[in-house]
C-alpha cells in the first residue's frame, strides 16, 4: 500500500492588536508613513479639526507633545492612523484589542466604541485633569526590577505606613520583574531606596504626572463625570481591558473600567496572559515605537509581537503574516 502523501500545513494566525500609552510618544513620530500611506495625514487632520489644535506641528515639537494634554491626544492619533492602514492590508480583522494604559481609548476607537473626535477631546481633558489634580504636589514615577509583584506592593504598603505624607503605590505591572510605581516623591523615595537595600533596581521615569495611583482620584472622578456625557457603541472587536485584564461587555462597565483606570494599577502582565490563554500567536504594536513588544518578550508565555510604525517594520509584518 502507498504511503500518504506528505502534507504542508499552513499555520493559523491568531492576531490581536495592542495599543501603546503615554510615554511611546517621539517626535515625528509616523512620519515615514506619512510619506507613503495618506491615512497618517488624514486622521491627523481629522483630530486636529476635532481638538482645535495642529496635532501634527505638536508632534514636531518635543516641548508641547511632552506636555500630557497633548501627548494624550497625539499618540491617540497616531495609533489610529496606523490603525486605518492595518485595516486595509489585514485580510480579516483580529480577534482582540488591547491598550496599555491611554492605549486603552484607541483600542476602544479601533473597536467601534467611541469616535476619534470623541476620543480626541476626551483624552485631552483627561491630560488636563490628571495634571489639575497633582498640580501643587512634588511627584514622581519609578520602574522597579527584579522583584515579585507582591513583594514591591508590600513595599509600596511599608512606605505608605512608615514615612510622614507618603502616598505610593504600584502602578503597571509590565512583565514579571517590572513593576512601575507611582505616587508622591516622597513615597517613591522611601520604595527607591527600599528596593536598592535589596540589591534590585529602581530607576526614576521622567513624567509629568504620576498615573494609576490614589493621587488621580479627583481625576478619576472628574473623569466620570466626561465620560458620563459620551456617547459609547458595542465593540465590533473585544477589547481587554487594564482593570480587570478581562473584556467588559456593557457600556456601563466599560465607562467604570476607564474611570477606575485613572487611579488603579494597569494590569498589563495578566493582560497579555488572557491574550496566551486566548492562543493568541501575533502581537501587532499598533502605534509610537516597540514598548509593547518589548514587554511581550518578557512575558510568562511570550507572543511574537510586530511594531508597525515605520515602513520596514510593516513591509516585515506583511512577509510574515503572507
Amino acid at each position: 500500500m502507498a504511503s500518504a502523501p506528505d502534507t504542508v500545513t499552513t499555520p493559523t494566525h491568531r492576531i490581536a492588536v495592542i495599543f501603546p500609552g503615554q510615554g511611546a510618544q517621539a517626535v515625528n513620530m509616523t512620519a515615514e508613513l506619512a510619506e507613503i500611506y495618506p491615512q497618517i495625514q488624514d486622521t491627523f487632520a481629522e483630530a486636529s479639526k476635532a481638538l482645535g489644535e495642529d496635532l501634527w506641528a505638536i508632534c514636531q515639537n518635543e516641548e508641547q507633545l511632552n506636555q500630557t494634554q497633548y501627548t494624550q491626544p497625539a499618540l491617540l492619533t497616531a495609533s489610529i492612523a496606523i490603525w486605518r492602514i492595518l485595516q486595509d492590508k489585514l485580510n480579516k480583522a483580529p480577534l482582540y484589542l488591547a491598550g496599555h494604559s491611554l492605549g486603552e481609548y484607541s483600542a476602544l476607537c479601533a473597536a467601534g466604541v467611541i469616535s476619534l473626535t470623541d476620543a480626541v477631546q476626551l483624552v485631552h481633558k483627561r491630560g488636563k485633569l490628571m495634571q489639575e489634580a497633582v498640580a501643587d504636589i512634588d511627584t514622581a514615577m519609578a520602574a522597579v526590577l527584579g522583584l515579585e509583584d507582591n513583594r514591591v506592593e508590600t513595599l509600596c504598603e511599608q512606605a505608605t505606613e512608615h514615612v510622614d505624607g507618603a502616598v505610593v503605590g504600584a502602578a503597571n505591572f509590565n512583565s514579571p520583574g517590572q513593576v512601575v510605581i507611582s505616587g508622591n516623591a516622597a513615597g517613591v523615595t522611601a520604595v527607591i531606596d527600599k528596593v536598592q537595600n535589596t540589591g534590585k533596581k529602581a530607576i526614576p521615569l521622567k513624567v509629568s504626572v504620576p498615573s494609576h495611583c490614589a493621587l488621580m482620584e479627583p481625576a478619576s472622578q472628574a473623569l466620570a463625570e466626561e465620560l458620563a456625557a459620551i456617547k459609547f457603541d458595542q465593540a465590533n472587536i473585544p477589547v481587554i481591558q487594564n482593570r480587570h485584564a478581562r473584556i467588559e461587555t456593557s457600556v456601563q462597565s466599560i465607562k467604570q473600567a476607564l474611570t477606575e483606570q485613572l487611579s488603579e494599577p494597569v494590569l498589563w502582565s495578566k493582560t497579555m496572559q488572557e491574550l496566551a490563554d486566548k492562543q493568541i500567536n501575533i502581537l501587532i504594536e499598533c502605534g509610537s515605537g516597540n514598548v509593547l513588544s518589548n514587554l511581550a518578550k518578557r512575558q510568562t508565555q511570550p507572543i511574537a509581537s510586530y511594531p508597525v510604525d515605520k515602513p520596514a517594520r510593516m513591509e516585515k509584518l506583511m512577509e510574515v503574516l503572507s
